[in-house]
Formats: structure tokens, sequence, C-alpha cells
């Protein structure tokens, strides 16, 4: 069928190991082309469930571009489209359509549940987890749909841990959602939870007004997708470990624990719907030591529909052993790009953790190596973002970290740190 998308699956790596070499890394760039449906073909089914957070502390201007934003999502679907609107306080409940069901998206309806939205008030308290598990229950009568839900929040869950854990379990695998944290009183952490249990993205809203700006591009975004799930499949030998598997571009996303095993030697790792777009992964695998000369498949990949097992794209991760020094020890440049990259990630993390736990002289350390490995690897954003957090003279090399340091700049350096650059290029690996 002409309006099916075409994927491939591209690997990178340095096969070549020494003879106590274990690690096998590589990067796999999954790209997806020819996914956007024509006008003479049918669009794909999709359900998408709109959740506003109408708690107390959106009061004044925040439920004003709240109702703005929402009737943008609104306006963005395409006919035909099942929608709901959810409006999320320490409960959740549909204010459209009427009934716990979605309606399809039509110029009629879309009035409709925007007349609703501008009814939409500000009251209660914040249970982000009851949010999703009625995004879920909407969403489980179109089991076939590319299913999706955005939601926005501006205030910290008033859930327990565990509660708030268990409903993000039970959405696991139900639908793909896309949050956005509004103002600087929201905790990044969980959404982060949100996103990853669910194989979104997150977002930081820094200014209110541009609210509906982003609400329109998660919509288009989500209504460009024309495949409701694929599974990566991954095999590896009987003597070897699988230790893991990350999403590092466009975000960075960690999927080893989300297995579901094939067999001993095969499992299924979800990466949730597709448009047309490209992304890549880092696989590593631990191989037993080989003589030189030989050489295995450490392992098989394969992208494939979980429903009808059609395989769309693979590709192999190889290993082959040699007493060569220099041709062992040469990393490939995309896999050193994204090692760095993650590597990055977890300095900001540990950095600002450290520093919110008072822990001066380990957060200093962190942020000012951050800084260094941004600069480096070309990422002026973060090193932007960084500069407002920890102070590095440029003449002694000596950081600090630096006081008074506004919540909105952490947020959006916590939030950002997610978000990969991709290698350039001039530089791609071999």
């Amino acid at each position: 069928m002409g309006d099916q998308p075409t994927f491939s699956l591209h690997i990178d790596q340095n096969k070549f190991l020494s003879t106590d070499g274990r690690e096998v890394h590589a990067i796999l760039t999954i790209g997806s082309t020819g996914a956007v449906t024509t006008t003479s073909a049918a669009p794909a089914e999709a359900a998408e469930v709109i959740i506003v957070d109408t708690s107390g502390s959106m009061s004044g201007g925040k439920i004003r571009e709240a109702r703005q934003a929402a009737s943008t999502a609104v306006q963005s679907l395409r006919d035909g489209v099942f929608f709901a609107v959810v409006s999320g306080t320490d409960t959740a409940r549909v204010i459209y359509p009427q009934g716990r069901q979605l309606v399809r998206a039509s110029r009629a309806t879309r009035t409709e549940a925007q007349n609703a939205i501008g009814r939409l008030s500000a009251h209660g308290g914040t249970s982000i987890g009851q949010w999703l598990l009625l995004a879920a229950d909407l969403l489980a009568a179109h089991p076939n749909a590319i299913r999706h839900a955005i939601l926005m929040t501006d205030g910290q869950n008033n859930e327990r841990a565990d509660v708030f854990a268990a409903a993000l379990a039970r959405c696991e695998g139900a639908f793909v959602c896309d949050s956005l944290g509004v103002g600087a009183d929201w905790v990044p952490g969980e959404l982060r939870k949100v996103a990853e249990a669910l194989l979104g993205t997150f977002d930081f809203v820094r200014n209110q007004g541009d609210l509906a700006d982003f609400f329109r591009k998660i919509t288009k975004t989500s209504m460009s997708k024309t495949v409701a799930e694929l599974v990566m499949r991954v095999w590896v030998p009987q003597t070897a470990t699988l230790k893991f598997v990350k999403q590092v571009s466009p975000t960075l996303l960690d999927l080893t624990g989300k297995r579901t095993d094939v067999n001993p030697l095969t499992g299924d790792y979800p990466t949730g719907s597709w448009g047309a777009e490209e992304r890549e992964y880092h696989l590593c695998v631990e191989v037993p030591p080989g003589q030189v000369g030989s050489e295995i498949r450490a392992g098989w990949v394969k992208l494939l529909r979980p429903d009808t097992q059609e395989v769309l794209a693979s590709g192999n991760v190889l290993a082959q052993w040699t007493d060569d020094l220099a041709a062992s020890t040469q990393i490939n440049r995309k896999v050193a790009h994204y090692t760095g990259q993650a590597e990055l990630h977890e300095l900001i993390q540990d950095g600002l953790s450290a520093r919110a736990a008072g822990q001066v002289e380990v957060a200093t350390a962190r942020l000012a190596k951050a800084r260094q490995l941004a600069t480096e690897s070309g990422r002026s954003d973060t090193a932007r973002l960084l500069d407002k957090v920890v102070e590095v003279d440029p003449h002694s090399g000596t950081a600090r970290l630096r006081r008074g340091v506004d919540k909105a700049d952490e947020i959006e350096l916590d939030t950002g740190s997610v978000r990969t650059s991709r290698l350039r290029k001039d530089g791609e690996g071999r």
C-alpha cells in the first residue's frame, strides 16, 4: 500500500574487541519515510485525550491560558479522530463529551468541546495518577487506534508515591502521553516518571502565554502518527547478556526494564507510535572472551508490528576479536557521542539532586563537569543554562554554585537534560 510507511534500520558500531574484550556497543538508527497519509488515502484511526489541570493553583491567568491551550488542541484535531477533554483536580472528570466515552472530531463536536472548555474553573487538588487512569479507561475502547494523551499541570502531585506508581503501572502500554509543566511550582521528576512509563515526552512551559503553542505542536505531532505500535525484538546468543536498550535520540529513555520475554534469548522492547521520523537507540551486549579472528553475531535486531509479527527492518550487531590494538581501541563516533550525551544528563541530574540535598561539594563538582562536557560537545544551549546554576572561573577553573538561582532556570535545565543533540553529518560514525 502506497500510504504505508517504509522503515529502515542502520547499525553503527566498532565490532572489533581485544582478546579480553567483553562489551559490544551499537547505535541503532531507525527511520520511517513515506508515513504521511496522502489526501486520497484514509488516515490512521486515532484517539486523543486532552487533560487539563484545573486545580486551585491554576486560578487567575493560568486557567485562562489553559482554556485557550485546550481549545487550540481541539482545533488541531483532524476530522474523524476520537477525542475527549478531561478536567484534573484531586479527581478526574470528563467535561466533554457527556459520559465516559470518546466522540469523533467534527466542526460541530469541536465547537461543543470548546464551549465546555470555556466553562472550566480552578479548584481542588492535584492527582495526576487519577487523571491518567481515566484517560486509559477512555482509550481502552479503541484498541486498534493510535492512542495518545496530552497532559498539563502547574503544581505538585498530591498522591502518595505508591499510589502514583500503581497508576502509572496500570497505564503502561495503554497509550503514549506527552506532558507539560507550567510555571515554577511543579516537580520535573513527576512528569519524568509519566514520560518514562508511557513512552512520551515532558517539557517546560516557562511563560504561560506560550501554552497554546505547545499544545498545538504536540497535538499536530500526534496527528501525524500513522503506526500505532512497533516493538524492537532483540536476540542475543545463549552465552551473552543484553545489558541495556536505551533510546538516545531525540530524547533519552531507558527501555531496558520494559522488556517482554519472547523466549529465553529474545525480548521485545516497546517504541510507541510512529510517523515520518528518525530515532536512535543504544544497545549494549556483554559477550564471553573469544579467540583472535573469530566473529559472532552478538545481537539480532528486528523492528516489527506486534499484532501481525510483520518484520519491517532488521540488522545484526557483530563482535570480532583481534590482537590489533588500533582496531580494538577505536571508538565509533556515534557510540561515543551518545555515551557523552547520557553522561551529561546523569551529571546534571546528580548535580541538581545534590544541590537540593545541600551537598554543595558534590553538586559543584557534578555541575562544573557537566558544563565542561556541554561545552566540549557543542551543547551551547545546555552550557548556557548551566551558567545560571554554577559559575566557573575561566582562568583558575574554580567552580562555585550560584546563589539565588531562579527556580525556572533550574527547571529548564532539569527538563532539558533529557533532550539530546544529533551527531553532525560530517561526524557520522563508520
